[in-house]
């Protein structure tokens, strides 16, 4: 993969580019700001970038903005969150539903990553179209919008159910992570896409989309 990386911290950023090269990567650019990340991005125009929340000038979330920015402008480069913040004033832009064919997109928090196998899973993935979100993130997304018609109805249960859905987890792999039989996910399931209105699809990643849909409301 062609990767670009957006990492104030120049430790870690450092990090990063030799763990991505020695895998086999190609780090197309390292940088450590957000202006220098969409020129990067403009130039190379890698299959993922891995971007900090937090970066110069003001680190609030200066790489968030520029993230949604280029999941926007470059629906083709997948974009992986990998911060120790979560930030939920600008994530539904990043997550929301992008142009057709638009590549995955990821919000993993730095201290929850058991592993580099686990990072390197999550970017596969990311760069495969597909999503790696952080149960905590979603819950806290969750949290913020709990106004919004429907998920407020969800009970704490189906919240965590639905925290699981967004990470692609299947419902027996819900199941083992909440400790509750099969059947009660499925039943867990149904309910929250009864209280989301979401009619029958046969879309393959249903589940998520539903999760990134609704986390825009």
């Amino acid at each position: 993969m062609r990767i670009v990386i957006a990492e104030d911290h120049a430790v870690v950023r450092a990090g990063l580019a030799e763990i991505l090269a020695y895998r086999g990567h190609e780090v197309a650019a390292a940088v450590g700001n957000a202006e220098d990340f969409r020129a990067a991005v403009a130039e190379h125009r890698p299959d993922v970038t891995v971007v900090d929340v937090r970066m110069p000038p003001s680190y609030t979330d200066e790489g968030l903005r520029a993230a949604a920015v280029i999941r926007r402008d470059y629906p083709g480069t997948g974009v992986l969150l990998f911060s120790q913040y979560i930030e939920t004033r600008h994530a539904a832009d990043l997550l929301g539903a992008a142009p057709g064919g638009a590549a995955g997109v990821g919000y993993l928090l730095k201290d929850r990553v058991a592993d580099v196998e686990e990072f390197l899973d999550a970017l596969d993935r990311v760069a495969s179209g597909g999503t790696a979100l952080d149960p905590q993130v979603v819950t806290e997304m969750l949290r913020a919008s709990r106004h919004a018609d429907g998920l407020a109805t969800l009970t704490s249960r189906e919240a965590d159910v639905l925290a699981l859905m967004a990470e692609g987890r299947s419902n027996s792999a819900i199941a083992e992570v909440l400790v509750i039989s099969e059947r009660s996910v499925e039943k867990h399931v149904s309910n929250i896409f009864s209280k989301l209105d979401l009619g029958p699809s046969d879309a393959d990643h249903r589940r998520v989309l539903a999760v990134l849909r609704y986390l825009q409301s």
